[in-house]
C-alpha cells in the first residue's frame, strides 16, 4: 500500500511536496505520489489542507 492523491480534491498547493521526507511526490496540475518510493509515513496526508491524500 501507499498514499494516493485524489485528482478531484487536490488543489496543487505544494504543501505535501515540501513535507515528504523521501521525495515521493511529483508536482503537476494534480500532484502524484510514487507508490514505489512512498514509505507510508503519513506526513503528506497530515498536512494536506484539502484532505486529498489517503492510504490506498
Amino acid at each position: 500500500m501507499a498514499y494516493k492523491i485524489s485528482e478531484d480534491a487536490c488543489v496543487a498547493c505544494g504543501t505535501c511536496i515540501d513535507e515528504c521526507p523521501v521525495g515521493a511526490i511529483s508536482a503537476g496540475d494534480v500532484y502524484v505520489i510514487d507508490a514505489s518510493a512512498c514509505t507510508e509515513c503519513g506526513t503528506c496526508a497530515d498536512v494536506c489542507p484539502s484532505e486529498a491524500i489517503a492510504l490506498e
